[in-house]
């Protein structure tokens, strides 16, 4: 009896999701940063469920998982998201100071060769799925 309670206890705890970083509740705020771009790049809770480190500019800034999202801060220009190592996946994108954008990261393959797929999308989908997830990382360039 006592070994099937401690086998519940422990699958139970597994279920329970992590408490959010400090930065998270201020990030779903979406406000823009007057002399910076920030972008969010976020993966729906119903995503595969593996790892998937990302770059900004040849830079490893993270990973994301399901359910997840990074908040970007970035001076305005050209910035180059993508995969890591084999994961060819690439997103390029023109920022503007003041601009809020959204990234729609998606994955496919397994957690050992994964895919990569990174969308722009529309700030009421992206704020959407922002919401429903949890902050990874803040990046500020």
């Amino acid at each position: 009896m006592n070994r099937f309670l401690l086998i519940t206890i422990l699958l139970l705890a597994g279920c329970v999701q992590l408490p959010p970083l400090p930065g998270d509740a201020t990030a779903k705020r979406f406000e823009p940063v007057a002399d910076r771009a920030v972008i969010y790049i976020a993966r729906h809770r119903l995503d595969r469920d593996f790892l998937a480190p990302v770059m900004l500019d040849d830079e490893m800034i993270g990973s994301t998982y399901q359910g997840t999202y990074m908040r970007l801060v970035v001076p305005g220009g050209t910035h180059r998201i993508t995969g890591y190592a084999g994961d060819s996946g690439a997103i390029q994108l023109q920022t503007v100071p003041g601009n809020i954008y959204f990234i729609n990261h998606t994955t496919s393959g397994k957690s050992s060769l994964s895919l990569s797929f990174f969308d722009l999308v529309d700030a009421k989908y992206g704020q959407f799925v922002v919401l429903g997830g949890t902050l990874t990382s803040e990046f500020i360039r």
